[in-house]
């Protein structure tokens, strides 16, 4: 019979100041986990992590990271390494979702920076720190739209074509293709790793959007599923012995799903993998790297 339990166990959850992040950081720290809330803006950060402490019966504190930020990512790891001697779950949650191209200031698209290099540097800089304190979980966020998706590393920034949903529709992608990579690079550790859709959520995601999708959230939002049910899956995968060994997968409504027949694509899960690795290297160029990646995949 399995022991899991979150009580006193350490979660971070990335980009909780809102959202499904605020409310999978309440429903955690009701169950008595440690919560470290990890946000971008220290106002809102604040502002929530009062909510989240009122609700508590753990501990909850709020660490400040830019999850667009290659410097802040690594930042906000040594950080946690030096005050935190575990981590029992981590949860890749925040994401965004914009109506213009623009890079960050390591050159990346910022969708693709913050939704997939996010995950992939956070969950690197951690690691060890997991492993360390197996058996435990990664989780992160995707979306039902990754089967929308395509990893075409011609255009894997919208560096040819650019529209505000294929570049997030892609970015999801990118999350089940790293989890499934990362699954196997995992067999043995102890940690566990799986993805999932939330649901089709009315949160205040998408804000930077053109007018019309804000409009169309909008209209929509009465139809939605409320912020905490868009959580559900997400506590799920962190919380309950269901699913203790359980890794590699993709789930929605708290169930096993199939993700798409693009995300199993092992050759190209390694090949994002691979360019992963060298766009999140301390002064990586760019530019550079995009092109050979390119190049290689061309010939």
């Amino acid at each position: 019979m399995s022991t899991w339990s979150v009580q006193g166990k350490t979660c971070v959850v990335t980009g909780a100041n809102s959202g499904i992040g605020k409310q999978t950081a309440i429903a955690l720290a009701q169950l008595g986990a440690k919560v470290v809330m990890v946000c971008r803006s220290p106002e809102r950060g604040a502002a929530a992590l009062e909510e989240v402490q009122a609700a508590a019966t753990g501990k909850v504190e709020l660490m400040l990271c830019d999850m667009a930020s290659l410097t802040s990512i690594r930042a906000f790891a040594t950080a946690f390494r030096t005050t935190h001697d575990r981590l029992d779950v981590l949860i890749n949650n925040a994401g965004g979702m914009f109506d213009q191209r623009a890079l960050t200031e390591d050159g990346y698209e910022r969708t693709f920076a913050i939704n997939h290099l996010g995950y992939f540097l956070v969950t690197a800089e951690l690691l060890d720190l997991l492993k360390a304190s197996a058996p435990s979980r990664i989780v992160s966020v995707s979306s039902t739209v990754h089967k929308y998706g395509n990893l075409d590393f011609d255009n894997l920034q919208g560096e040819t074509k650019f529209t505000m949903f294929g570049a997030y529709k892609n970015s999801k992608l990118c999350n089940v293709a790293f989890t499934y990579a990362l699954a196997r690079r995992l067999e043995g550790s102890g940690v566990t790793a799986n993805c999932l859709h939330p649901g089709s959520v009315g949160s205040n995601f998408g804000s930077t959007g053109s007018r019309f999708f804000r409009t169309l959230m909008k209209i929509g939002r009465p139809f939605l599923t409320s912020t905490k049910g868009g959580a559900k899956t997400s506590v799920y995968l962190a919380t309950s012995p269901d699913v203790e060994g359980v890794s590699g997968k993709y789930f929605a409504r708290c169930r096993e799903k199939s993700s798409s027949r693009a995300s199993h694509d092992e050759q190209a899960q390694e090949q994002l993998w691979q360019l992963s690795e060298r766009l999140t290297q301390p002064d990586t160029d760019a530019g550079a790297v995009m092109a050979n990646s390119a190049s290689t995949t061309n010939t």
